[in-house]
């Protein structure tokens, strides 16, 4: 193996898995949901999209579901 490699003529191309990695949407989320996210990812040193995503990930990954029940007063 060489102890340099001269990359400088190499030709670059874009990766063709890119855009399957990410999917932009739109989406509409209360303020303070978004500063929690802010805060936390300001601690984690990584940006709130991406932290709020990776959460999102883990609810895929663990299955989690959310039970949407309105309790009300008997």
């Amino acid at each position: 193996m060489k102890a340099e490699y001269n990359l400088s003529k190499m030709k670059s191309r874009k990766n063709p898995y890119a855009a399957k990695l990410k999917k932009p949407v739109t989406m509409r989320l209360s303020e303070d949901v978004i500063e929690y996210f802010k805060k936390m990812a300001e601690k984690a040193g990584v940006p709130y999209q991406s932290l709020i995503n990776l959460y999102l990930r883990d609810c895929v990954a663990h299955h989690r579901e959310i039970d949407i029940s309105w309790h009300t007063k008997p």
